[in-house]
């Protein structure tokens, strides 16, 4: 498969530092795009000594020593903790030591490839509707909306589905909310100020995580009530796995929250990608829409349907190199180490740009390029395509997301074919996540 043949377009790419930045400046356009502070010679080098005691890192074999040998114990990073924990508490995410074990072992097998088929009909049910949508609608669509809009039906239906009090529309609504919240990064936390300095977030008011918060509880404790003996749901699997291991509701409301966000914002950013680069190359999208047809030319996508579409998996995978959702993520050193000659001291903070990694010209070939081929039949040192971390603390729905996106998209695909419109593409930002700029409108039509 030629995956140039029909555009020399080059997919739109982020803008990073091409000079020095200082800490002042720093937290200035980290507020407004983490990605404009990430030094541009991470692109072209696998290691780069930032300011002060910052370590950019983009060798897979340090990645790999960091994530998954000597340094796997690093915590997260404090001013991400900082930033995010007035949101997601200390769930998954955010937890360390015995804590996070106790919880990564009581809510892993709730992600096992058992449970996929099940919560992919999910997903296919929300598929259909989009594609169905967009076929009497045609014209052009912003899939920064659209993308996000079956993310959050997806966890309407699979965590909030049942709550007869609260409609989907206000639970929709109040999701939102609590995202546009989270999105928002403190320039005093990445500053490294005292936690009791007054952030812009305090004086805009936490009701859209306190409401989320109550609402969750709600949910939780009416579906105990519940106790159905199958379970449905990702939120009856989450029940029934603490009926055999006990936590207090807190952390549960803490976890729960932490797989809404962990599985909302990253495959909705992903998605939109995702179509946007089958609209750049529709030589491809049309071999991914071949693809899907034979697989299932009518019935509702499967779990077991998307096992055997490799090039839409391969597509998936270029989207999350190109465009990792998780762009950027930090450890603080906890003890001195050395490593390939580089010693990394105590208290050093260590940045894995992921975006830069993704596309280091010592590491890929046309790293700029999109060729989804790359992903077909081909592996590649471990660290260096690590969409989803890796280690121990490897995202834990790593699966959940890549079934979610190809369901969806598998769905759509069948469907509808997206081209360009004249509005131009925005460039990638990163905040909580990395996202397009602005709106992203492409042209949907019935195939």
């Amino acid at each position: 498969m030629n995956q140039t043949s029909s555009s020399d377009a080059t997919p739109i790419a982020a803008k990073l530092a091409v000079k020095p930045v200082g800490l002042l400046e720093f937290a200035k356009l980290a507020g407004r795009n983490m990605l404009e502070v990430i030094p541009a010679e991470t692109l072209s080098q696998t290691y780069f000594r930032g300011p002060l005691n910052i370590h950019y890192i983009c060798d897979p074999a340090i990645i790999t020593e960091m994530l998954v040998g000597s340094g796997r114990a690093f915590p997260k990073a404090k001013f991400t903790k900082d930033i995010i924990g007035s949101a997601v508490g200390n769930g998954l995410i955010l937890s360390e030591g015995e804590k996070w074990k106790s919880q990564r072992k009581r809510y892993s097998p709730l992600f096992a490839a058992r449970n996929l088929p099940m919560l992919a009909q999910h997903f296919a049910q929300t598929g259909i509707e989009v594609a169905t949508s967009l076929a009497e609608g045609p014209g052009r669509v912003d899939v920064t909306q659209m993308a996000p809009a079956s993310t959050l039906t997806n966890i309407s239906r699979v965590i909030f589905s049942g709550n007869e009090e609260v409609s989907a529309e206000a639970i929709r609504a109040g999701l939102k909310s609590y995202f546009e919240y989270i999105s928002s990064i403190s320039l005093f936390s990445l500053m490294g100020l005292p936690k009791w300095i007054p952030r812009k977030k305090w004086l805009e008011s936490k009701k859209p995580v306190t409401d989320m918060r109550a609402l969750a509880r709600q949910v939780i404790e009416k579906r105990r009530e519940e106790s159905r003996p199958i379970p449905l749901d990702f939120l009856d699997l989450m029940i029934a796995a603490l009926e055999e291991d006990f936590e207090d509701i807190d952390t549960t409301v803490d976890n729960l929250l932490t797989f809404v966000v962990a599985g909302h914002e990253t495959s909705a950013n992903a998605l939109a990608w995702g179509y946007y680069l089958l609209a750049l190359y529709p030589d491809v999208q049309a071999i991914i829409r071949d693809e899907v047809r034979m697989v299932s030319p009518e019935a509702p996508i499967t779990f077991e349907d998307v096992q055997d579409m490799k090039v839409l998996r391969a597509h998936i995978r270029e989207t999350l190199r190109l465009y990792p959702s998780a762009a950027f993520f930090a450890r603080d050193a906890a003890e001195t180490l050395t490593i390939k000659g580089i010693t990394f001291k105590k208290g050093d903070a260590l940045f894995y740009p992921v975006y830069s990694l993704h596309r280091n010209h010592q590491l890929w070939e046309y790293p700029d390029e999109y060729r989804a081929d790359r992903f077909l039949n081909t592996t590649y040192p471990r660290g260096q395509f690590i969409p989803f971390g890796d280690g121990p603390r490897v995202c834990i729905g790593a699966q959940y997301a890549e079934t979610e996106i190809m369901v969806l998209m598998a769905s759509v695909l069948r469907k509808i074919e997206f081209s360009l419109s004249e509005v131009p593409i925005p460039r990638p930002v990163l905040t909580f996540t990395m996202r397009p700029e602005g709106p992203m409108i492409l042209n949907a039509k019935p195939v």
